[in-house]
């Protein structure tokens, strides 16, 4: 049997390739701890760098959202003022005519705006209340003649000792110029209209009027007769109705509220 001297690989002396360093005997880093040691750093200033890097393109790319903000805000505060100018108090508008007028020495008109107007700017409900109050003013009605605008349109509250004699349904002859007047407005008007009777508290028991219901009907029937009879509103636009004491608008516990409960209350229906 041959022997074959068995060769060295060089463990003992010298490095040999591909196998791992030996630490320091006395405590320093090999140079291949040292390489790694620096390689995982240059590792975590590269993270480092694009974290950072990413957080300022974040911050660089939302920045519009500061813009996009102020349009936004500016837009709204546009849309406000529109709204609040669309609609245009008629009344107001002729006293700053009139105020302004004076200081420039116009004689209460604006030049150029004399020529716009605005009456095309009202709702036929503010044109409605426009005419109803010069008609109360003109006829020195104001004590006797009120109106409001509620749910269902413009209610039109004409109180009984304008219209009726206490305890009657008989039209007065002060109230037929009074309604001839209202006549001529409501009749250029598309919408129906209601006539209400109503009455206050105070309980009523004769021949003719057995009840409070039997004569807020009859005031209402002979005040809408009256327009259709005798001022050509058109019939198919009237309705009545009687409510007696059950829809007041004041209190009943006093004279002037127990007047005011006493009325016939004409109600322009708001067009659907």
């Amino acid at each position: 049997m041959s022997h074959r001297r068995k060769k060295y690989d060089g463990t003992f002396f010298g490095r040999s390739t591909g196998v791992a360093e030996r630490g320091d005997p006395f405590g320093g880093e090999s140079e291949t701890e040292q390489y790694l040691t620096a390689k995982t750093s240059k590792k975590r200033s590269a993270r480092f760098r694009l974290e950072e890097d990413h957080y300022e393109e974040d911050s660089t790319r939302d920045r519009y959202l500061l813009t996009y903000a102020d349009l936004i805000t500016l837009l709204l505060g546009l849309f406000i003022i529109l709204y609040a100018i669309s609609n245009v108090d008629i009344l107001k508008y002729k006293k700053i005519s009139a105020a302004l007028g004076d200081v420039f020495g116009n004689k209460g008109n604006l030049v150029g705006l004399e020529k716009i107007d605005v009456t095309n700017q009202l709702t036929p409900n503010d044109r409605l209340k426009e005419e109803l109050n010069s008609l109360v003013t003109d006829m020195k009605l104001d004590n006797s003649v009120r109106f409001e605008e509620d749910k269902r349109g413009v209610v039109i509250h004409i109180l009984d000792n304008l219209l009726f004699a206490s305890a009657k349904a008989d039209l007065s002859g002060q109230s037929r110029s009074v309604l001839h007047r209202l006549a001529e407005i409501l009749k250029k008007l598309p919408n129906d209209i209601r006539i209400e009777g109503h009455t206050d508290n105070v309980p009523i028991s004769s021949d003719q009027f057995p009840s409070n219901w039997h004569l807020s009907v009859s005031r209402a029937l002979n005040t809408a007769y009256y327009l259709v009879s005798v001022e050509n509103l058109l019939p198919d636009k009237i309705s009545i109705v009687g409510y007696a004491e059950y829809k007041p608008i004041d209190t009943n516990a006093s004279p002037e509220g127990r007047s005011n409960n006493r009325r016939v209350d004409i109600v322009v229906i708001n067009n659907n």
